[in-house]
């Protein structure tokens, strides 16, 4: 079913004509009249509607969206080089993520800034409203850059359960940091997932997150890229919420 983000939901009963991006997008698919399609406000609200002709639909009763995770999860990842971080957004919007913060660290080899970086997070924020239609989410995932690592883990330590990656912890795993979600209502729970760039993290830098209160943690005996450990973590976290 075609699904379109607009601003405002209509009322129940009224037209409601398709105009911008959602227009072209209704005519690429070539919509027909009595043809079902979903309106969404992009904050979790679903509007099922009728084509009625052309571009123009009649309202049906708004809902909540059912697509919705029941916890909100935070993705943190280090600049990565190259269009990595477009399959993450791309991906982790499909798997539910909340919203998706990028920071330098000491091994990035990217560092956008400026201009660079606001065309980046212009184009990101594309690719999550694409990846959020297709998936039939109900919100589409912030897309937002921060200055330091220092300012990404004060940041990630505001959610209920800070986890952060390491490819050079043993101990303590995902599965042990992911046996604190079961505390508390799912609703109001919210999870931060940090991990690195291509280099990992230094020594120094985990010091600081474990300093802070980050929960350090491993992701198995394998060493996974930098743009297949976010993907890891996420899918693992959603399967212990029970969203899989």
């Amino acid at each position: 079913m075609a699904r379109f983000f607009v601003d405002t939901l209509p009322a129940e009963g009224t037209a409601y004509t398709l105009t911008g991006e959602n227009a072209d997008h209704a005519r690429v698919l070539r919509l027909r009249p009595g043809e079902a399609v979903t309106l969404c406000d992009g904050r979790g609200t679903d509007c099922p509607c009728t084509v009625a002709e052309g571009l123009t639909l009649t309202a049906g009763v708004a809902r909540p969206c059912p697509a919705e995770a029941k916890a909100a999860v935070s993705v943190w990842m280090a600049f990565p080089k190259g269009d990595k971080a477009e399959h993450v957004i791309q991906k982790a919007t499909e798997l539910g993520a909340a919203e998706l913060n990028f920071f330098p660290s000491r091994y990035c080899v990217s560092r956008p800034e400026g201009k660079a970086l606001e065309k980046k997070l212009e184009r990101w924020q594309k690719i999550a409203r694409a990846a959020a239609e297709q998936s039939g989410r109900g919100v589409i995932p912030a897309i937002r850059a921060v200055g330091s690592y220092a300012v990404a883990l004060a940041q990630a330590l505001q959610r209920a359960v800070p986890i952060l990656c390491y490819e050079n912890e043993a101990q303590y795993s995902l599965r042990d940091a992911l046996s604190e979600l079961g505390s508390g209502p799912a609703q109001a729970l919210t999870v931060s997932l940090m991990t690195g760039a291509e280099g990992g993290f230094s020594e120094d830098e985990i010091a600081q997150a474990q300093t802070a209160g980050m929960k350090i943690c491993t992701l198995g005996p394998r060493i996974l890229r930098c743009e297949t450990a976010p993907l890891a973590a996420l899918t693992a976290i959603m399967f212990a919420l029970g969203e899989m």
